[in-house]
C-alpha cells in the first residue's frame, strides 16, 4: 500500500489479492456459529496466500523464495479442503462459488510454476 515494491506488479500477487477477497465474500455466506472456527480459518489461510506471495518475493535466495511459494499454495490447499466441508454442511453451492474457483486455480497453478521453475 504505502511501499513500492516489485511484488505488487506481480501476476501472482494481483490474483492473490483477488482470491483474498472472494474468500471473503464466501465465508459472509457462513453461518454466524462458524464466526470463530470456519469463517476465521478461511479468511486467515486467504490472507496466509497472499502474505506468503508478498514476503517471498521479497527474498533474494530462490529456496526461500519457494518456501513461501509452498507455504503460500499449502494455505490455498488448506481452504479447498475447508470449503468441502462448508459445502457438506451447506454452507456453500460449489456452482454459486466460480470466482473463488477461478481463482483458487489461478493462484494454485501460478505458484506450482514458481516453485518448480
Amino acid at each position: 500500500m504505502f511501499l513500492q515494491l516489485s511484488h505488487q506488479k506481480l501476476d501472482i500477487y494481483k490474483i492473490s489479492r483477488a482470491f483474498v477477497k472472494s474468500c471473503y465474500k464466501a465465508s459472509n455466506a457462513f453461518p454466524a456459529e462458524e464466526k470463530f472456527n470456519m469463517i476465521s480459518q478461511v479468511r486467515r489461510a486467504a490472507l496466509s496466500v497472499h502474505l506468503s506471495i508478498a514476503e517471498g518475493a521479497s527474498r533474494k535466495s530462490e529456496i526461500e523464495r519457494k518456501r513461501f511459494y509452498e507455504i503460500a499454495r499449502g494455505s490455498a490447499i488448506e481452504i479447498d479442503a475447508a470449503l468441502d466441508v462448508a459445502e457438506d454442511m451447506g454452507y456453500c453451492i460449489k456452482e454459486n462459488m466460480q470466482e473463488l474457483g477461478e481463482n483458487m486455480i489461478r493462484c494454485f497453478s501460478m505458484l506450482s510454476k514458481l516453485i518448480n521453475k
